[in-house]
């Protein structure tokens, strides 16, 4: 590991708004003290919970507390290195609505409680076109958001990938669940500029942007009660995703 991992790693330890589990402690049983106690113990309100998954350098976990100060909100992600910047960036706002978790998705029942959250981010997460199971919008997925989520919880999508696009509408028809936004091409379209927290831009939308790449948007709601079951359907992948990164970077493409 590079001496500047180890600082990052160094530095998160000692920050007051990152928190982390050992996996071999959360397959023991451990959980974490603040779990069902986020308002109360750390927050310190009543204020409705959000997470982002998968959420890098924490980009959308600091632009929505920036957004929504009467709002909490916890970023989630296994690459610590990579999370440093948002918990640094929400202590230098002093933003204390703000915090980050450093966990496998998997464990997110470790962390919160049944009911605990009212809304979850996925902002660009990878498709897994080959792996249906490590899709973060496939059933296992949100079976284990719904653990934690309050009945009839928000999910928001916000992605490149016209694959998991379109395999998470194929899902949410399936199911029949109820779609409150939809969105192929979003900078295209009027809503882009009537709601703020669809402005904040990650650090890979700007590389997808900057190839010409439609960024797609799904807003859905999920209810507890209800048998979820995957869609049969042939999606045509991503060809410019079939694509090692260095191959990918060289690319331009029309939207």
């Amino acid at each position: 590991m590079s001496k500047n991992k180890l600082k990052k790693f160094a530095e998160m330890a000692q920050m007051n708004n990152v928190f982390e589990l050992p996996l071999q402690s959360i397959l023991q049983g451990e959980r974490c003290d603040l779990k069902g106690f986020w308002r109360k113990n750390f927050f310190k309100n009543s204020n409705p919970l959000t997470l982002e998954l998968g959420c890098g350098r924490g980009e959308y976990t600091v632009g929505l507390a920036k957004l929504f100060p009467e709002k909490n909100f916890i970023g989630i992600d296994i690459k610590g290195a990579r999370m440093w910047s948002g918990a640094t960036q929400a202590n230098a706002l002093g933003l204390t609505n703000a915090a980050f978790v450093r966990t496998d998705i998997g464990n997110l029942g470790a962390f919160f409680a049944e009911n605990e959250i009212d809304e979850i981010w996925l902002t660009f997460p990878d498709p897994q076109m080959k792996k249906r199971k490590k899709r973060l919008t496939s059933t296992g997925f949100l079976q284990n958001y719904r653990n934690i989520l309050k009945d009839n919880g928000l999910i928001n999508l916000k992605t490149d990938s016209n694959f998991l696009f379109t395999y998470t509408k194929e899902l949410i028809d399936k199911n029949s669940l109820v779609v409150k936004t939809e969105i192929a091409d979003l900078y295209s379209d009027e809503i882009f500029t009537q709601r703020a927290d669809l402005q904040i831009k990650t650090c890979y939308e700007s590389q997808w942007l900057a190839r010409n790449i439609s960024i797609k948007y799904l807003q859905f709601i999920l209810p507890k009660n209800t048998e979820l079951q995957e869609p049969e359907i042939e999606i045509e992948i991503d060809e410019y995703r079939s694509y090692g990164r260095q191959k990918r970077s060289e690319l331009n493409f029309s939207a």
